[in-house]
Order: structure tokens, then sequence, then C-alpha cells
């Protein structure tokens, strides 16, 4: 299977000032992820991160991912800045 993975408040803490230098793991949520990519399922954390100030977060980002022991195959800092998504594939990280 294809994964794609957000980031902040799915695998991290996140803030309402988008600080990501006070992101903290959540560990039993990245263990979830690392679960399914040791059983061979293709996993791609997609971000946001910058999409509203063209910042550019994804060195800070992979070595976030590096240090909090994420298993992953890529990283796009390319997902819009949104409110909610609706889709019809969506799994909320509590659900697995």
């Amino acid at each position: 299977m294809n994964i794609f993975v957000d980031i902040d408040d799915t695998i991290c803490t996140g803030n309402p000032q988008h600080d990501y230098f006070l992101a903290e793991p959540i560990q039993a949520n990245i263990d979830k992820i690392n679960k399914l990519f040791k059983e061979g399922n293709t996993i791609t954390y997609w971000t946001a991160r910058g999409a509203s100030t063209g910042m550019d977060w994804e060195d800070f980002t992979l070595g976030q991912l590096a240090s909090w022991g994420c298993r992953f195959h890529k990283l796009l800092c390319s997902k819009p800045s949104f409110d909610m998504l609706i889709d019809d594939k969506a799994i909320n990280i509590n659900q697995l």
C-alpha cells in the first residue's frame, strides 16, 4: 500500500504558532507508522510546513524525522495549507 502521513498533530505535537522547533514526537503514533513501514507499505510523510510562509522546512523536518526514529521512504513538503481534509480514503491516526 502507498500511504501518505501528515506530520504535525499526527506524529508530533503542534502549536497555533506553527513553531516546529517546539514539536515533540508522539512515540505511540510513530510506532504505528513504523509498523506499517515494516509490513512493507510505502510511507510518504506529507506536510504543509512552509505552505503559507514559503519557507523551506525540508532539511529541518528530515532531521526531526531521523531523530524521532521515523521509518519512511519519502518526504514531501508540498501539501497545501487547509483547515479540514475531506477524503474518501482518510484515516485518523487514532483509528490505527
